[in-house]
């Protein structure tokens, strides 16, 4: 058998075997430089040369065997609702080729258009104000219509969507619904009554003063750690509190606070500006130390039952 020919009985270029055996060399060499160089290094040097590489350590290291697959939250369609209904209203089937119609018969080629007796009412603005999702990617919008006259309707606008949220589709004619019921009002959990002359109710009161106005300090108010943003584009000239209330009742003692004490509270406030007078509430917690009440917490969020915040 002569060199070129292999074990299998397949001819190799003799060229080809040429380049393979010098690439073969080539690397023994490399290998014995950096065997060479390691030990002139170095104990640890030579601890490095053996070590494998990053690639090879990623490669070899298995995968995880508890992997968890996530599935995508259903997107709430409630944006692409109020954008047909707004459309849908302020169409006619009289003039199909109109901006709105051809927008509605895009958004829903099978529902028909209105065909309004007289003038339409002027539409102000279309608001989603609850959305249901259904089984198999069904979704049922109820969409407030607000008019120029100020009277209000409501419309159940039935949406689909692809499994994965991305694209949606009007699936039929849109539907007048009575509004949602009003809600009763938990009992607040702000029960306890301040006396307007306490240290509590003038450090709250010149704090608000100071982030309304922009006169004053917000800072000299704030406990230590507490950075807050500058209130943008209001011209509040000043406020008077309205009612203040807390959830525990130390906040109504008279005496210094001790260091570490917590109060919740809650005002009640009348802003003034050159427009007029504005009521505004806020929610702040309050931390004592070195014999003062200091705003550790600034809120604007109703705290209701036992006092817990939502």
């Amino acid at each position: 058998m002569s060199p070129a020919t292999g074990s299998s009985g397949g001819a190799v270029p003799p060229m080809a075997a040429g380049v393979g055996l010098h690439r073969m060399r080539r690397q023994v060499r490399l290998g014995r430089l950096g065997v060479w160089a390691a030990l002139a290094c170095g104990p640890l040097a030579l601890a490095l040369a053996a070590m494998p590489s990053p690639t090879a350590m990623t490669a070899a290291a298995p995968a995880p065997s508890n992997s968890t697959v996530r599935t995508p939250a259903a997107a709430d369609p409630s944006g692409y609702a109020e954008l047909y209904l707004a459309a849908w209203l302020r169409s006619t089937s009289s003039d199909e080729n109109s901006a709105q119609a051809r927008l509605a018969q895009t958004l829903a080629p099978s529902v028909p258009l209105p065909r309004p007796a007289g003038a339409q009412p002027v539409l102000e603005r279309a608001i989603a104000v609850r959305s249901a999702h259904r089984e198999g990617g069904q979704w049922s919008v109820t969409v407030a219509a607000q008019y120029a006259d100020f009277s209000v309707r409501y419309f159940a606008v039935p949406v689909t969507a692809d499994a994965s949220g991305g694209s949606f589709a009007v699936t039929g004619a849109p539907g007048q619904v009575a509004g949602p019921a009003a809600a009763k009002a938990p009992e607040s959990a702000y029960r306890v009554s301040l006396p307007a002359k306490g240290s509590l109710v003038s450090t709250v009161s010149e704090f608000l003063r100071a982030y309304l106005t922009g006169l004053g300090e917000v800072d000299r108010y704030a406990a230590p750690g507490v950075k807050l943003a500058a209130l943008q584009g209001t011209s509040y000239t000043d406020l008077q509190v309205e009612q203040a209330s807390a959830i525990e009742e130390a906040a109504a003692a008279e005496t210094a606070p001790a260091d570490g004490a917590t109060a919740r509270v809650r005002f009640q406030i009348k802003a003034q500006d050159k427009a007029g007078a504005w009521p505004l509430a806020y929610e702040l917690t309050l931390t004592g130390r070195a014999g003062r009440w200091e705003v550790s917490a600034f809120a604007t969020a109703s705290v209701a039952g036992g006092g817990g915040r939502s």
